[in-house]
């Protein structure tokens, strides 16, 4: 069960039109140069600082807790960090110029070296490992900028200018879709969401041989994100930007209202880099309630001193539970249920290879992490959030910590917000994607031709993440 919200007049009125969503991208680029200002400028604090309190309290926990969930990857359609590269490739920071000829250079200069045409991003790193990796390394520093005003502000200005000179020299969205490491975040837990733009009819798609959802037209740009909308099962890789309802000539393209994980429903055809993702941001919340929020002030004070010996192996421990225990651990398990449960049936258009089998179910169970994962994500931003996030009211009177009382609330003390009840929101939510997670597990059984029991070990996995953190966070 489905409805086409923008069959709606009003609503398709609001969509189709730009001012919207561009009016949330200059804001939100408003906030980011305030962000930027005050780290640069403002007092070392973090939790005085504007651009530490917004960021890392306020935006991080509304991506998590509401955008996230609801909305899938609308955060990418108005995210201000590709704001500038984009305006400069199209040539236009409001009105689609006619002509479909859109993704053009933005300057002579890079004219010059993408010889008078945006490149193609290389063929090989059209996945994710790029943004997996990428989480990675954004995740060794993360102690220090979710602290320090000054190198927040520095990571944010490297994002930018790497999205810059990607967007001058490659075509559409590139850096969005294959290296920004929210993107990884937000495209493989987006699928959670009930919101979804998919086509009508695929029939209509068929026989329209024009795609000018794809290429582009008067009416505005193609997909930003390679997308032709007929192929488009799961948000992962869909920005909710509207460009496809714009630009479709035949009205087949809705944004639809679903039943909230529907994307996650078809467990075959998965892809590996989705799959590590899944389990990189597994093991990244796990290690971050641990520091940030764990009984051990030691453990994020070594988190914190980069450089230091102990921060090297504070990195080799992050890294090697990330990227080898956990998925390590996670094949492990997909490989005993296949002794209890059968090898399966291998994925359309695969061989009946051993390898791809291995590799078709592991992608496959790993969709069990998707609910999982945002659970304990969630969890751990409710302790997080809820004990900090009154730093927001003094900030914001005061952004740069020099004496100001812009809205009267600079003297305002902090105050933990509903500390007696955050662990009566944490179980439910963790018991709730621990369920569905399950559930997951012998849906995927039972799609990949195995007996129940496959399941077994892969939920076995997943119940033992929820103890161990239902432990961390009672204790």
């Amino acid at each position: 069960m489905r409805w086409a919200i923008s069959d709606t007049p009003w609503v398709n009125r609001l969509l189709r039109g730009r001012w919207l969503q561009w009016g949330i991208t200059v804001l939100t680029l408003a906030v980011f140069v305030v962000v930027i200002l005050t780290g640069l400028l403002g007092t070392p604090a973090g939790n005085h600082n504007f651009g530490i309190i917004y960021v890392w309290l306020v935006w991080w926990a509304l991506l998590k807790l509401v955008l996230v969930p609801l909305l899938g990857r609308f955060w990418c359609s108005v995210c201000p960090i590709p704001a500038p590269g984009d305006w400069l490739q199209r040539r236009s920071i409001l009105i689609a110029r006619p002509g479909g000829k859109l993704y053009t250079c933005a300057t002579r200069l890079f004219r010059k070296a993408a010889r008078g045409r945006p490149r193609p991003w290389p063929r090989f790193l059209r996945n994710i490992w790029a943004q997996n990796f990428g989480f990675l390394a954004v995740a060794l520093f993360s102690a220090l900028i979710l602290t320090s005003p000054l190198v927040t502000a520095l990571t944010l200005i490297l994002f930018i200018v790497v999205s810059l000179a990607v967007s001058l020299l490659f075509e559409r969205k590139s850096f969005c879709r294959y290296l920004c490491p929210i993107g990884g975040f937000v495209g493989v837990y987006g699928q959670v969401a009930p919101l979804a733009v998919r086509v009508k009819d695929p029939a209509v798609c068929a026989t329209h041989t024009q795609k000018s959802c794809y290429v582009g037209s008067d009416a505005g740009y193609g997909c930003p994100y390679f997308n032709l909308p007929a192929r488009l099962e799961t948000n992962t890789l869909c920005s909710m930007c509207g460009e496809c309802l714009r630009t479709c000539n035949r009205d087949n393209v809705a944004f639809y209202i679903q039943m909230p994980g529907t994307d996650l429903l078809n467990t075959r055809g998965r892809r590996l880099d989705e799959a590590f993702n899944g389990l990189m941001m597994l093991a990244a919340a796990f290690v971050y309630s641990v520091v940030l929020i764990g009984p051990d002030g030691w453990l994020k004070a070594t988190a914190r001193a980069v450089g230091a010996p102990s921060w090297f192996a504070y990195a080799a421990v992050l890294l090697l539970f990330s990227a080898v225990l956990t998925p390590g651990l996670f094949w492990l398990c997909v490989r005993f249920g296949q002794l209890l449960g059968g090898d399966g049936e291998p994925a359309p258009g695969k061989t009946a290879g051993r390898g791809s089998k291995h590799a078709t179910l592991f992608a496959g169970y790993a969709i069990a992490l998707v609910p999982l994962g945002l659970a304990i994500w969630i969890a751990f931003t409710l302790s997080f959030t809820l004990t900090n996030v009154s730093y927001a009211w003094p900030a914001l009177s005061d952004p740069f910590g020099w004496g100001w009382d812009l809205f009267g609330t600079a003297n305002m003390a902090w105050t933990p917000y509903l500390t007696g009840m955050i662990s009566y929101l944490q179980i439910p939510v963790l018991l709730v994607g621990l369920a569905t997670a399950v559930a997951l597990t012998l849906r995927t059984a039972r799609q990949h031709g195995q007996r129940p029991a496959a399941a077994l070990p892969v939920s076995a996995f997943c119940t033992l993440a929820v103890v161990a953190l239902l432990t961390l966070y009672m204790a």
